[in-house]
């Protein structure tokens, strides 16, 4: 038996038992006549005493284990003297009487430890070693709480977990799709689902109400801290459902997973906000509303005044951080600094201090007099000893930049606690957006989201102003899903498809399957899918899914692990009719 007891369940309960345990050397320190041995396991941490008076022998050979050496201990428990309420096996250690070294090692990379000397790339090379850390021990179980919160929550709604392909159809819309060539139908690839959309859909046609999947998703695109090439989805779908239906079913479970596992419980519905008032207020369509500071519209009170910046500007907006006005010049150079980066691209930032005595300062006061400057506090909601921060541009650019700044000054403010969380759904999307560059539009969700009832006149003629019966859901700031009722009549879906650029055979090749079945008596269908990933980055307080994730990948789409991705051998690419322009000798 390897053991009676893991390294974080021992107690004073237990003094006086003989105890087995197993498990990795933490730390080692040598005390004179003792050495004292942390053992850890993926429970906890118990202390091992090794007596020289008892038994030399033994402590001999225990002072040559090194870190991460595993070993199999048999001891009492006994009271420990210089108790540590830090550790769950704080009051208790274990008087060895024998041990057996399982396994050495070599000494690692970097320290084990909560906090660890090893950068996030060193740490990916060695991801087992990592793992073998509390952070991320913690992460992966909270990150299976949640799954089995989310199956027990879908379960009494009385949804089923149904699979779906991992080898599917290649399709144009959304992120480039991973491919994989068919070694049985030479030239013919298969693609791996960016998400089960088109399945689920069809699961409704089929009959199967009510259907959620936990599942993994694959797309080709530019990584960051949030995003994954592959990443977990909650894919939830539901038949004889609206917009209202899911809102509510899902609002349940985010309250479910909030009280369970956050201890944390909401009064009143979750706040709803339209995408124009998410753009209007907080220059995007996932606003943190922890704290104020909205954006307000200056534009009409700046232009004709002969500052060129202001009135050549689509659009002029500001935000009011309060009790900012004794901001030194040198935090304001730095704040204009943060809004010309490349990645938010604003050309330079005008300031307006009110000063607690009601007197004003501004950065282009030569241009403005003090009346005209007063509006633009009034507007801001500006009161005395507040700073007030103006940028101007194109519209969507200048919302952008300006939420930007807004999330800046939060951060330098600290204006949220760790543990507040503020859902919301944003709710009435554009159903298509237009591409400049090749002169057409795209689905704003997806070719399926069908548009609000009240517009679809508006598709011929206006298609711009029409409305997606969309929503997504948004905590702190992080879009953690989003979803739409689905076009289930297959008159309406070939209307959107001519809307987006396709032919009658382009949408017969890509979906015709699809459009067959909704032939066959398709119910009205709404469907919600959430990043899991996401949501667990949200609750464990990370910035990054790579910390909730057991083997994630680099910002290059790479393993560093296993050194993924990597070359085939000649011989695989024959067979797979494939070539490279690789020089294989």
């Amino acid at each position: 038996m390897y053991r009676t007891h893991t390294c974080g369940e021992l107690n004073l309960q237990h003094k006086g038992t003989e105890v087995t345990l197993s498990g990795w050397v933490q730390r080692s320190r040598d005390h004179g006549g003792m050495t004292f041995i942390d053992l850890r396991d993926r429970y906890g941490i118990t202390q091992l005493v090794f007596d020289l008076e008892t038994d030399a022998a033994l402590c001999g050979e225990a002072r040559k284990l090194g870190r991460e050496f595993v070993i199999k201990v048999v001891g009492l428990v006994r009271e420990r003297s210089n108790k540590n309420p830090g550790i769950s096996t704080g009051d208790i250690e274990i008087e060895v009487k024998s041990f057996k070294l399982l396994n050495a090692s070599l000494l690692p990379p970097f320290t084990i430890e909560d906090r660890t000397d090893g950068g996030e790339e060193l740490r990916m090379k060695f991801r087992y070693l990592d793992l073998r850390r509390n952070l991320m021990k913690r992460n992966l179980e909270l990150r299976h709480r949640m799954a089995m919160e989310i199956r027990k929550y879908l379960d009494r709604q009385d949804f089923i977990e149904i699979e779906t392909p991992v080898m599917i159809k290649s399709t144009p819309e959304g992120a480039r799709d991973f491919i994989v060539p068919s070694r049985m139908n030479p030239g013919e690839f298969y693609a791996l689902p960016q998400s089960p959309q088109i399945f689920k859909q069809l699961l409704m046609v089929g009959g199967y109400d009510k259907y959620f999947q936990i599942v993994k998703c694959f797309r080709d695109e530019d990584l960051r801290a949030d995003r994954q090439p592959e990443f977990t989805q909650v894919d939830c779908e539901m038949s004889f459902a609206g917009q209202e239906d899911i809102l509510n079913i899902f609002e349940g479970l985010v309250r479910h997973l909030f009280s369970e596992i956050k201890n944390t419980n909401f009064t009143g519905p979750f706040p709803r906000i339209t995408f124009k008032d998410a753009m209007d207020r907080y220059g995007t369509d996932k606003p943190d509303i922890r704290f104020g500071m909205e954006i307000a519209e200056i534009t009409e009170y700046t232009r004709g005044f002969g500052f060129a910046v202001f009135d050549n500007a689509e659009y002029v907006g500001s935000i009011c951080a309060e009790n900012c006005a004794s901001f030194s010049r040198k935090q304001i150079d730095q704040l204009t600094d943060f809004v010309k980066r490349p990645q938010i691209g604003a050309k330079g930032l005008a300031y307006v201090k009110y000063n607690k005595d009601g007197t004003i300062k501004s950065s282009v006061d030569k241009f403005y007099d003090k009346d005209v400057i007063q509006k633009w506090i009034g507007l801001s909601g500006g009161r005395p000893g507040d700073l007030i921060l103006i940028l101007a541009g194109d519209r969507v650019a200048t919302q952008e930049a300006l939420s930007e700044l807004r999330l800046e000054m939060e951060r330098q403010l600290r204006l949220v606690k760790e543990d507040d969380f503020a859902p919301l759904w944003v709710v009435d999307f554009p159903l298509f957006e237009w591409d400049e560059e090749t002169g057409r539009f795209y689905a704003k969700h997806h070719p399926f989201t069908s548009p609000r009832d009240e517009d679809i006149h508006l598709l011929d003629n206006d298609p711009v102003s029409v409305c997606a019966n969309a929503y997504d859901l948004v905590i702190n700031g992080v879009e953690i899903g989003g979803g739409s009722v689905r076009i289930h009549d297959k008159d309406l879906q070939k209307k959107m498809f001519e809307k987006l650029g396709f032919t009658d055979e382009q949408a017969n090749e890509q979906f015709g399957f699809l459009m067959e079945a909704f032939r066959y008596g398709a119910p009205p269908h709404a469907g919600i899918a959430f990043g899991f990933d996401r949501w667990v980055a949200v609750f464990s307080g990370s910035d990054s899914i790579r910390d909730v994730i057991a083997f994630p990948k680099n910002n290059s789409g790479r393993d560093l692990m296993i050194d993924s991705p990597s070359a085939l051998a000649p011989e695989q690419l024959k067979e797979l009719g494939l070539s490279t322009d690789r020089n294989y000798d």
